[in-house]
């Protein structure tokens, strides 16, 4: 059976001036999507921890090493190479602290957040990555102080906050206490206490030191007295100058 096909010219005038429109609608959509530049994609939420290891299958490692994955490669998307000031850091340190609880042992989501996002332009963005690193280190102290003592280098040196290293730096002398924990790490408060101006509080947290028993390498020893000494001189002096 053959079909009869109508000429062209059969066409009302109407719809084939429609049919062109329609073309060229068509065609500058088109142009249109390809002139637009790349989209980045906004930093999703993590998934819960309690689903992420139903999810890894009994391997929560593993799950926890592409989480951290996902992230690094997050900021290189197709056509788009995002800063870390323009990640949301709220769902940053959410990332972080799911695969962190995955795999509590790893170093990895700590030294993230404390020596590579911790060093945003950003002191909102900082303070995040910041808090989360202390909230963290107060689980396992013996495990997590470097990325703590990161922090407090952070607060005096990045953030010029003083206030907020004396409190990393104090909860650093006490609660890493482990034999493991070097101790310049417990000695951090005393130093940040001298920037502070606070000669007598650095003097007993030295001292306190000392006799606490935590300090037992003899150049540690030697070291921390010849510092007493240096502070009774400067507070001798400060005081001698506040009475002329």
């Amino acid at each position: 059976m053959r079909i009869a096909l109508r000429p062209w010219s059969g066409v009302p005038r109407a719809l084939r001036w429609l049919l062109a429109a329609s073309l060229l609608l068509q065609l500058g959509w088109q142009l249109a999507r390809q002139a637009e530049p790349p989209q980045a994609r906004p930093l999703p939420a993590p998934p819960p921890a309690a689903v992420a290891r139903l999810a890894s299958l009994g391997e929560p490692l593993a799950m926890s090493k592409a989480m951290l994955l996902y992230l690094q490669a997050f900021e290189d998307q197709p056509g788009v190479s995002l800063a870390w000031r323009e990640l949301d850091y709220d769902r940053l340190a959410a990332w972080l602290e799911t695969a962190q609880a995955l795999d509590p042992r790893s170093q990895y989501a700590l030294v993230a957040a404390s020596a590579v996002y911790a060093g945003v332009a950003d002191p909102r963005r900082a303070r995040i990555m910041l808090a989360f690193v202390a909230a963290s280190f107060a689980a396992d102290p013996a495990r997590r102080w470097p990325a703590m003592a990161q922090a407090v280098l952070a607060a005096k040196h990045q953030l010029r906050d003083l206030p907020l290293a004396l409190t990393y730096a104090r909860q650093l002398r006490l609660l890493a206490t482990g034999p493991r924990v070097p101790p310049w790490v417990r000695e951090m408060e005393a130093f940040i206490l001298e920037d502070m101006d606070q000669l007598d509080s650095a003097r007993l947290v030295i001292g306190g030191l000392i006799q606490s028993g935590q300090i037992t390498d003899p150049h540690e020893l030697a070291f921390l007295a010849r510092r007493l000494d240096e502070l009774a001189v400067q507070i001798s002096a400060k005081k001698a100058h506040s009475t002329h």
